[in-house]
């Protein structure tokens, strides 16, 4: 499914950390790695000469790994020029780290990291790192909702990440407390819950057992974003991998954002990928 990624590079940390995650799933696909770092416009010499250091290390890292690499350097607002190379190379999946300003700003209003995910014609991964020491995870949680799009590629990719880093991969849905009329909420017992699995969630777990990747799962009835942090947390996850909310505008301002809700609260690093493959 992926033969080509890229990987947004700029002079920051964070950016680096997620390139090592972009260039650990091109080696379980055999996928080429194209490294990018876009200048924006009044860029200093000092985070210019820091990009350019970054982009060597990893290139150097990449060959390392057997990787067939290359370096793109380009001046320009970075989506529209990442845009023009995902076009013409044909790149199916980028990887951008998300910035403070992605945190702090809600709906991600105006950041590059929302302007990548909506206006790319591939899927695109936003990392949003927490543990700068910690890239080799071992434990990873999968939130998903009850209806699910691009529902193969959400399994290989997973499936990937779970074969890169020899992880254990742990299913979580948070679903609506069951209630009967004039008796309050219900209490299921995990069997009743698991008979309650939407279907969607279902296709996903064939998906996975397709790629022979061992999972558990878990179903609590709550609220979504909270639940995900909260079970992060307390189990001591190191990864969490969920999709791009599909949600409008209007409808998070008054029902919220389940993954703005765990990028701003995450305990451990965050990938939201925003999957385009269709289903096969």
């Amino acid at each position: 499914m992926y033969k080509k990624i890229l990987s947004a590079v700029n002079e920051h940390l964070n950016s680096e950390i997620s390139a090592r995650y972009a260039l650990e799933l091109a080696r379980v696909t055999s996928s080429r790695i194209y490294l990018c770092y876009i200048a924006e416009k009044n860029v200093s010499e000092k985070a210019f000469r820091q990009a350019e250091e970054t982009v060597r290390r990893l290139f150097l890292r990449a060959e390392d790994m057997g990787l067939k690499v290359e370096s793109i350097f380009d001046t320009g607002d970075p989506v529209t020029k990442i845009r023009e190379i995902v076009k013409t190379e044909k790149i199916d999946i980028v990887f951008s780290a998300t910035r403070r300003e992605d945190v702090q700003k809600r709906f991600y209003a105006g950041t590059i990291a929302r302007r990548l995910s909506l206006n790319l014609p591939c899927s695109v991964a936003l990392v949003r790192v927490v543990h700068m020491g910690r890239i080799h995870p071992k434990k990873i949680l999968v939130p998903l909702k009850a209806k699910l799009e691009h529902i193969d590629e959400r399994a290989y990719f997973t499936s990937m990440f779970a074969e890169a880093f020899g992880s254990n991969i742990f299913l979580f849905h948070t679903t609506k407390p069951a209630t009967k009329f004039f008796h309050g909420e219900l209490h299921l017992t995990p069997v009743e819950w698991e008979e309650k699995l939407p279907e969607d969630i279902s296709h996903f777990i064939e998906h996975l057992n397709r790629y022979k990747v061992t999972h558990e799962k878990r179903l609590v009835p709550g609220k979504t974003g909270r639940h995900i942090t909260i079970e992060a947390a307390a189990k001591r996850f190191d990864l969490v991998i969920m999709g791009a909310s599909e949600r409008s505008l209007l409808r998070s301002i008054f029902k919220g954002n389940p993954v703005e809700e765990v990028l701003r609260e995450t305990p451990c690093d965050l990938i939201i990928l925003k999957a385009r493959h269709e289903n096969k």
